[in-house]
């Protein structure tokens, strides 16, 4: 006669094994805004440089918020955005990467997609070079701002600028 209770236990075993090593898919994660997401900025917005020292975040200033996806904005993920201007409630912002994308420049470029180099600062924290993603502007929730990494310095926050007249879609 088999050994049930042995059997159940090296079952219990692989089990126990594969859970540890199987990747979980997660969930997306919910919506973190007080307010429905109107969409994504079009044309070119009145962009200023106006930091104030102060626990607000501002124009010309680097936070951390969640930040929706292009394809669906749903969702989305918390990085960082520097701040470039102001829509009635929402703040207007571009999205911060690490990521070297003058690598993939002219794949980025026919897929739309613009980036600006303004090096590194205190919003990341291994201090990587970020490059700002001109071409989409963002609306950001200031409630949903988590921190505020950093400040820009205004001659970066110019060549920011530049690319949105450049790029932006409007």
């Amino acid at each position: 006669m088999p050994d049930y209770k042995r059997m159940w236990q090296a079952f219990g075993r692989t089990v126990q094994r594969r859970e540890a090593t199987t990747p979980v898919k997660r969930q997306p994660r919910a919506q973190r805004l007080s307010k429905p997401y109107p969409g994504d900025f079009i044309g070119i917005p009145d962009l200023s440089y106006a930091p104030i020292a102060d626990d607000l975040p501002d124009p010309g200033e680097v936070v951390w918020a969640w930040i929706p996806y292009q394809e669906d904005h749903r969702q989305g993920k918390d990085r960082p955005a520097l701040i470039v201007g102001k829509d009635g409630d929402w703040l207007l912002g571009v999205m911060l990467t690490s990521q070297d994308h003058d690598l993939d420049r002219e794949q980025e470029n026919s897929e739309g997609r613009y980036w600006v180099e303004i090096g590194p600062g205190p919003w990341d924290k291994q201090y990587r070079v970020s490059e700002a993603r001109v071409d989409r502007i963002l609306r950001l929730d200031a409630s949903g701002v988590r921190r505020i990494g950093g400040r820009l310095d205004e001659s970066k926050f110019a060549a920011v600028v530049t690319g949105i007249r450049q790029h932006a879609s409007g």
